[in-house]
């Protein structure tokens, strides 16, 4: 008796949940972000969401374009 059986239940259940995923990271992202907020305060949970926010944004530029710098330029000016 192997492990077969586990491996294929876990294809099936990604496979179910891969449409979902962006509802699946909001959810994720829900939890922290109020998990923050419940153990640190407000000011500081919404100061933690918006790195976060910018990191994302910062990061799909780079992915997208390859050069941060013209980002960097237009959020310093």
């Amino acid at each position: 008796m192997g492990n077969e059986g586990g491996g294929r239940v876990l294809r099936e259940l990604l496979t179910e949940l891969m449409p979902h995923k962006g509802k699946i990271f909001g959810a994720l992202m829900g939890l922290f972000v109020g998990w923050i907020i419940v153990r640190y305060g407000v000011i500081r949970g919404v100061f933690v969401a918006l790195c976060v926010i910018l990191g994302l944004y910062l990061g799909n530029r780079f992915d997208t374009r390859g050069d941060i710098t013209d980002v960097i330029d237009r959020f310093l000016r």
